[in-house]
């Protein structure tokens, strides 16, 4: 296993932070738990709960793209 070096120290780094913090999303506070709380004492509303964990697999899914060298303006599609 290699040490990356440069923007790939960089995205490596993004991806375990990013990691990190979709597993914390992953075991915040259910919904079904959120139900029995009233409105106002909610920490978080569980629809932008939602929102923000599937914004985290997006940047996730993104940050992998790159490593993966299949960023923008790189082709890895073949036609036939």
């Amino acid at each position: 296993m290699s040490i990356p070096t440069g923007d790939n120290a960089f995205l490596h780094e993004l991806e375990l932070n990013v990691s990190t913090e979709l597993t914390q999303a992953e075991t915040g506070q259910p919904e079904e738990e959120a139900v029995g709380v009233p409105i106002d004492e909610w920490l978080l509303d569980p629809a932008d709960a939602q929102r923000y964990e599937v914004g985290l697999r997006n940047l996730l899914g993104a940050v992998e793209a790159l490593e993966d060298g299949s960023g923008p303006g790189q082709c890895t599609e073949t036609k036939g």
